[in-house]
């Protein structure tokens, strides 16, 4: 069934270490429904739940009846002001295992009520999760954390984050203690400390997604581009092959790149085909396993 109309509210909750955990909640607006599956929304790398079409895509969602929770990592940069990175001392810091435990403290707030709507109630034993490159290996990590988690959808994941850093952040955070990555779009220097390096070293087998994948035995769809220019579709098939469920599904989206044909500010009236495509496929899935 698709709905006409949707609700959204923002708010925010703390995380582990009492900084805020941003989130937009969308729920399908309809008189005869009052429950509904809910489906959990990470963001990437310099990324953010307000990038680009993200929130078409949790709208597309959201019409085909999924209530939808897009949220921030509580240390992904981004401050009071919803699309800038203002607060680079928390980005620097952005630990796999921090963005892993948020994802823990949403569903303990859903289960608790403390993220709640007043009019329809969500199933939080059985919950869908979607993420977008590293939050796409973060979906993986955390599939196979939480019991709650029953169905995944990863776009562009990263397989392993340990064999992405280059040589020179390997030398800068050896001698230095921090590396520098540039944010094209905004320019900025965006500093990522030592910590982040020796967390994924340290936790590997907690924090990456081509050790986490192994354990999951539930509904799992890969979805990568094959021009993908930041995470090559070779982590896809990694990921794929690795992964010991029954009903799993790669898609490799032809002549298309990281995020599937959509930059950010996204202003276009109509989505890219390409990212449609991906679209088609996530809403499928969901709703073939979840409902």
């Amino acid at each position: 069934m698709n709905y006409t109309a949707i609700t959204k509210t923002s708010s925010s909750i703390p995380s582990s270490e009492g900084e805020p955990i941003r989130y937009d909640l969308y729920v399908p607006s309809a008189a005869n429904a009052d429950s509904f599956p809910l489906i959990l929304f990470l963001h990437g790398f310099k990324g953010f739940k307000d990038w680009g079409a993200f929130p078409d895509a949790c709208e597309d969602l959201a019409y085909s009846g999924f209530a939808v929770l897009a949220m921030n990592f509580s240390l992904n940069g981004i401050g009071d002001k919803p699309t800038e990175f203002d607060r680079l001392d928390l980005f620097a810091r952005e630990t796999f295992s921090q963005d892993l435990d948020d994802v823990g403290t949403v569903i303990d707030a859903l289960k608790t009520g403390k993220i709640n709507n007043d009019k329809v109630v969500f199933n939080t034993d059985e919950l869908g999760i979607l993420g977008h490159s590293r939050g796409g290996q973060t979906a993986i990590c955390a599939a196979a954390e939480y019991p709650e988690i029953c169905c995944l959808v990863s776009w562009a994941a990263v397989a392993n984050y340990n064999d992405h850093w280059s040589e020179q952040m390997i030398k800068d955070w050896d001698e230095e203690g921090v590396t520098e990555i540039e944010n094209s779009r905004t320019g900025q220097k965006m500093p990522v400390n030592r910590e982040v390096y020796d967390d994924a070293r340290k936790n590997a087998d907690r924090v990456m997604a081509i050790n986490r994948i192994k354990e999951l035995n539930l509904p799992v769809c890969l979805i990568h581009g094959d021009d993908d220019e930041a995470v090559d579709p070779s982590n896809a098939r990694k990921l794929y092959d690795a992964c010991p469920s029954k009903e799993k599904e790669l898609k490799i989206i032809p002549k298309t790149g990281h995020t599937f044909g959509v930059s950010h500010p996204f202003e276009a009236y109509t989505l890219p085909s390409d990212f449609e495509k991906v679209l088609e496929y996530t809403r499928g899935w969901f709703e073939f396993y979840m409902k």
